[in-house]
């Protein structure tokens, strides 16, 4: 059987979650894996989850990294693979590049979990602005929890 590259993209969760959080990583360019390995943790606004490589292979590129909120089907990693079932990801080898957006966000120097931005969002705040909250969830990263702290105080 002949190798070929495919490009895995983070993974679906349904109608209503959009992106994904990447917590940790749990492989690098290089690792040998296995079908159903645990490749990395990934939360959503409902939970979080271990992401497990679909097929047998070799890592060549991890295109995100512990922090990132990215989209559902936005490029995750390439794995070197013989698996056929896969071959409809098959790549040329060049790495992914995401569609720039129509209308460029300012970055926030925090890292918001998605569960945490909508509830932002919902109350009328803008993540991308608010500097004065205090991320406790993993990795420094701003969780629900914190913004539901964060609207107590500004209330009193």
């Amino acid at each position: 059987m002949e190798n070929f590259l495919v490009d895995v993209p983070m993974p679906s969760m349904g109608a209503t979650v959009n992106e994904l959080t990447v917590v940790s990583l749990k492989t690098q360019a290089g690792d040998r894996v296995t079908r159903g390995q645990k490749l990395a943790e990934l939360e959503s606004d409902k939970s979080v989850f271990e992401f497990e490589s679909p097929c047998d292979g070799t890592i060549r590129a991890v295109l995100v990294q512990a922090g990132d909120v990215k989209a559902s089907g936005a490029p995750f990693l390439q794995i070197e693979t013989a698996d056929e079932s896969l071959r409809h990801l098959r790549t040329d080898g060049t790495a992914p590049v995401a569609a720039a957006p129509a209308a460029a966000k300012p970055v926030a120097a925090l890292i918001w979990t998605p569960k945490a931005t909508k509830m932002a969002q919902d109350a009328g705040l803008d993540p991308a602005v608010v500097t004065d909250i205090t991320g406790t969830g993993p990795g420094g990263r701003v969780s629900g929890d914190d913004v539901t702290k964060y609207l107590a105080a500004r209330k009193s």
